[in-house]
């Protein structure tokens, strides 16, 4: 064994090892139960960063924690590779896209090699490769067939300055999610999938998913937001169109002074081509943010139309408004406005002067005005007609059956879920496989033509509509009727290729389907590891396609991930680490000057790994200080000699007695921070706690020795998880044949964490007294006698009676006295 510790010697030694015998590839006929980890894979931007170091030393951890519990552990790694910054990036360097992207792929694929994690690298993929985004091709033309892809013009969120459609979850504060531009609002023809037919699946499956944590499944609750509520039509003066809203407060019904829509709202477009006022602030209304926050705390604006509508129940007559504070992507982008008891109504009415018409009222101990803002609690209605004096549920149930009965309304459930745009108006993504004819118009193209490749062998430009410059591309023959056709130019949004990924890790190498059954033994996923950000953007969809992939027949589960950990970020000077504020730390320094395992086991000991960790120099160097120490104390311990007897004498003194029970006390509370809770930083600390207590340990005899071997053993096999690099030389130094990562985690010695003697405390009458020591295996007998001999206890007896004593075994003693 060497007198010192070499990261670069040890880390090549232990990958050699580790790439030779393909330790980390499996199948399904590996023994033990299965555990699918998986991290959600990287972007491919040229240089991994500290998030990734974080996320990635978390989940291999876990894997090598649950390989030694004799499963069969698959760690799949690949590129989310398709997407704008690739794009972008290309333009800037003067480069292709694919070129670009391949290169940064082959590097970040060394800085992950280079940090020992133990993926299954012949399970490689990128999203990129025509191999791949064939199968996502078919399966959209599986949803078209299903009608649950279809295309249709529609007002979308349009990034300016990547020039492209974004989701609504792609709109961060009314900016891009990548640019940070203003998004704007445009109406273009695009493709949708119908998310919208799963979202009481979606919605419903949450409340079971308890391996998820509650603030995710709150996050997807709140996105989808289910309403349960009425859909009430108002008849329109000389026509005979209605307007249709959707209500939560059909009991406010009679409170309603005006009908606000949706700048986008097909009455509102028609309106404008009538009138210039009303299409200019149309225009302006464009320009807003899309955020529904923004749109929360933005000041209330509106013009008046010349509609006027019809109030079902009572026929009065109210002024029809557009308003900026409607959203068309919420109900049906109109509302009845009841500004007496709706806080938006209520300023937009104040600001317009239009009429507040209070219809609920309050208990006497509750009573309000309205003149200090709306009531927007629920109540007893006045000023209603027949319904006065009910209560506001009550009356919302009969005010729909009425409007039920007049045609004029009916129980609805809306959502807050749109259905998925995904045409992406670039060049770096898939193809999506349709083509226009003019005597078909749209033609699937057929499966034994997928995958249609994205061309890459012409002369990139910064122009975003690149596939529309490529006649040789765009133009071919009709499938059905051998006319001239086009293809579609647009291409699949990124977060196509990310909702299944992870299917296809279990099954790569298949060419003739998307899936095989080998899915079915892997599926759902043990373990998903991944940022909070991705709560709605990613995983979301995830659970969508899951459940499509389902519904044809290439998959059985219903969930993709049964258990789902967020990490939390890599912060430096109390920020997150980017590239923009200059407070980029780059991996590959610190591997460079000290090891893998150094960086390792900085990012497990610093913080819990569900919360923010604060970047520290010196944290690193102490944790290259401890892996030094402990090299040397194994070393200490190799020099005085290995061991080989495993059986532990029965004839142990205290000492000995002592550094057993720590050690097993140690192991104990070790596997339960791995097995449920991940604190590794505790996990660390416990052990560097046991051999401050091994290093007082004088080792004089035969027993010492071995007793040595058992607490050396098991801390290298403790932190093989964390740092096994080092632990796979040490584990070798101390004389064993077989490598580290093939052992099996050890197992606690119970008898060990038995104590000679027990402290209790002794009461009297529930008030502190004294304290016993007495043998582990003392009777009652013997304990009820001990106590009463103690001074203590005979000074406060005194006068007193003894009339029961109570003893809890281990712990404490009551004396009831009279």
């Amino acid at each position: 064994m060497d007198l010192q510790y070499d990261a670069k010697k040890v880390e090549k030694l232990a990958q050699e090892y580790w790439n030779q015998h393909k330790t980390f590839e499996v199948d399904e006929n590996n023994p033990g139960d299965k555990f699918y980890c998986l991290c959600m894979f990287p972007y491919p931007s040229g240089n991994i960063h500290m998030g990734h170091v974080r996320n990635y030393s978390i989940g291999d951890a876990i894997v090598r924690y649950q390989k030694m519990l004799g499963k069969n552990v698959l760690q799949p790694m690949g590129w989310d590779a398709f997407g704008l910054p690739a794009e972008n990036a290309a333009i800037k360097n003067k480069t292709h896209p694919a070129k670009w992207t391949y290169k940064n792929i082959a590097n970040m694929k060394k800085q992950l090699q280079a940090m020992g994690y133990g993926y299954d690298w012949s399970r490689e993929l990128a999203t990129c490769d025509p191999n791949y985004y064939k199968w996502e091709q078919w399966l959209f033309l599986r949803l078209y067939e299903k009608g649950l892809a279809y295309k249709k013009n529609s007002v979308v969120n349009w990034d300016p300055v990547d020039k492209t459609v974004l989701a609504n979850e792609q709109v961060i504060n009314g900016r891009g999610w990548r640019s940070d531009a203003l998004v704007e609002k445009k109406e273009i023809s695009q493709w949708f999938l119908k998310i919208t037919e799963y979202a009481d699946e979606l919605l419903a499956e949450l409340d079971g998913m308890t391996g998820w944590p509650e603030q995710v499944r709150t996050m997807q609750k709140n996105w989808i937001g289910k309403s349960t509520g009425a859909k009430i039509n108002f008849g329109i003066v000389n026509s005979q169109n209605t307007i249709e809203v959707f209500t939560t407060r059909a009991d406010t019904l009679f409170g309603c002074t005006y009908i606000a829509l949706a700048p986008d709202h097909e009455f509102a477009k028609q309106a404008a081509k009538q009138d210039n006022k009303i299409n200019a602030f149309l225009e302006k209304c464009k320009l807003s943010s899309t955020a529904e926050a923004d749109f929360s705390t933005a000041e209330k604006e509106g013009i008046e139309t010349n509609i006027k509508a019809v109030n079902p129940l009572t026929g009065d007559l109210l002024p029809v408004w557009i308003a900026n504070y409607i959203l068309s992507s919420y109900g049906t982008g109109a509302i009845m406005a009841v500004p007496a008891h709706d806080e938006r109504d209520y300023q937009f009415a104040k600001k317009y002067n239009l009429p507040i018409k209070q219809i609920i009222e309050y208990s006497n101990e509750t009573q309000m005005s309205i003149k200090d803002g709306p009531l927007t609690n629920r109540g007893v209605l006045i000023n209603s007609s027949k319904y006065n004096g009910l209560t506001s549920e009550i009356a919302a149930q009969e005010i729909v059956n009425d409007l039920k009965i007049l045609g004029s309304g009916s129980k609805s459930i809306s959502y807050r879920l749109r259905d998925w745009g995904v045409s992406r108006q670039r060049y770096w993504g898939a193809p999506i496989p349709i083509i226009y004819c003019h005597n078909c118009d749209i033609v699937p193209v057929p499966d034994k033509d997928l995958p249609v490749v994205l061309p890459d062998n012409f002369e990139f430009s910064d122009n975003p509509k690149v596939l529309e410059t490529l006649p040789e591309f765009y133009n071919v023959k009709c499938p059905k009727c051998g006319n001239d056709a086009v293809r579609e130019t647009d291409t699949f949004d990124t977060f196509f290729e990310s909702s299944w990924y992870y299917a296809r890790f279990a099954c790569r190498d298949q060419e003739n389907s998307m899936l095989d059954k080998r899915v079915d033994y892997w599926a759902p996923i043990d373990l998903y590891i991944g940022g909070i950000e991705h709560a709605i953007l990613h995983l979301l969809y995830a659970r969508f396609f899951h459940k499509i992939m389902r519904d044809v027949g290439i998959l059985k589960s219903n969930e993709p991930f049964a258990r789902l950990f967020t990490q939390g970020m890599v912060l430096k000077d109390g920020s997150k680490m980017s590239k923009s504020k200059g407070n980029v730390v780059d991996p590959q320094d610190y591997i460079d000057k000290y090891g893998s395992d150094t960086l390792r086991l900085f990012i497990m000991f610093s913080a819990p790994p569900e919360l923010s960790l604060e970047w520290s120099d010196t944290g690193v160097e102490a944790a290259h200080r401890f892996i030094k120490k402990l090299w040397l104390i194994v070393k200490k311990h190799v020099d005085c000699g290995i061991v080989t007897e495993k059986n532990i004498p029965g004839n142990l003194n205290s000492i000995q007695m002592d550094l057993r029970r720590k050690l097993h006390e140690t192991l104990a509370k070790v596997t339960d921070n791995m097995e449920s809770r991940f604190a590794f930083n505790t996990v660390i600390a416990a052990i560097m706690e046991l051999l401050n207590a091994y290093n007082k340990f004088n080792i004089q005899s035969q027993t010492d020795k071995i007793i040595s071997q058992e607490v050396m053993d098991t801390v290298v096999l403790m932190l093989s998880p964390i740092i096994p690099h080092v632990s796979h030389t040490l584990w070798q130094s101390l004389g064993h044949k077989k490598a580290i990562v093939n052992e099996l985690w050890p197992t606690v010695d119970k008898k060990a964490l038995l104590k000679e003697t027990m402290e209790m405390s002794v009461q009297i009458d529930g008030k502190l007294r004294a304290s016993l020591e007495v043998p582990s295996n003392a009777d009652r007998n013997t304990i009820e006698t001990e106590v009463l001999l103690l001074e203590k206890i005979k000074k406060h007896l005194t006068n007193k009676s003894v009339k029961k004593i109570i003893i809890v075994p281990g712990k404490l003693v009551n004396i009831v006295s009279v």
